[in-house]
C-alpha cells in the first residue's frame, strides 16, 4: 500500500479544516480600531488553532517521510486523528460564540486530548506496520514530548472552569513547545 495516497488525502483534510477556520471568523462590526479589537479575542484563538492544526501536520508530514510502508491499521489511525482535527473550527466558534466560558474551553482542551492520543496511535500503528527497528521508531524513542504535551492538555481541561485564561494559556504553551524545532526525525534521515 502506497504511503503517498494517505499523505495526499490527510494534505487536503486539513487544508479544508484551516479553511472553515478562517471562513467562520466574522468580520468587525465598524470600520474603527474599536471595532477591530472586539474581534482580537477570536483572532488569537483562529491564531492559536491555526498552530495546533499545522503542527499536526507538521509532525504528520515528518512522520510519513520516514514511514516506509502503511497498512490497513495506519489509515484507519490516520482518519482518527482527522477526525478530531476536524473538530477544532467546531470548538473555536463555541469558544467565540460564549465569550470563552469553561464548557467550551474545556471542550477545546478535549479536542486537543484526543487529537494526541489520536497522533500517539497513529505513530504506534506506523512503528508496528515497520518494525521496532524502523527509522520512526528511533527516531521518536519514548516520545516524551508528547506524552508531556497530552499531560498538560488534560490538566487544562478542569483548569478551563477555575479561569478559561489558566487553560488558554497551558495551551499557548504547548504550541510554543512545538514551535522549537524537534530534530529527531531530520537527525535519522
Amino acid at each position: 500500500m502506497s504511503k503517498q495516497r494517505l499523505e495526499a488525502f490527510s494534505d487536503g483534510v486539513i487544508a479544508v479544516i484551516i479553511t472553515i477556520m478562517v471562513l467562520d471568523m466574522k468580520a468587525p462590526q465598524g470600520s474603527d480600531l474599536a471595532a477591530l479589537r472586539s474581534g482580537l479575542p477570536v483572532f488569537l484563538a483562529y491564531a492559536l488553532s491555526f498552530a495546533n492544526v499545522g503542527i499536526f501536520w507538521n509532525n504528520h508530514h515528518h512522520m510519513l517521510h520516514v514511514t516506509e510502508k502503511i497498512n490497513g491499521l495506519v489509515l484507519w489511525a490516520n482518519l482518527f486523528l482527522l477526525f478530531w482535527l476536524s473538530l477544532v473550527p467546531f470548538v473555536i466558534r463555541w469558544m467565540d460564540d460564549t465569550h470563552f466560558a469553561a464548557m467550551p474551553t474545556a471542550a477545546y482542551g478535549v479536542v486537543l486530548v484526543l487529537s494526541s492520543i489520536a497522533y500517539i496511535l497513529l505513530e504506534r500503528s506506523i512503528i508496528a506496520c515497520n518494525g521496532p527497528h524502523s527509522k520512526l521508531a528511533r527516531a521518536v524513542g519514548l516520545d516524551t514530548k508528547a506524552k508531556l504535551s497530552l499531560l498538560i492538555y488534560v490538566l487544562a481541561i478542569p483548569l478551563a472552569f477555575v479561569r478559561s485564561w489558566l487553560a488558554l494559556a497551558l495551551y499557548v504553551v504547548v504550541a510554543i513547545t512545538w514551535f522549537i524545532p524537534d530534530r529527531r526525525i531530520e537527525s535519522i534521515i
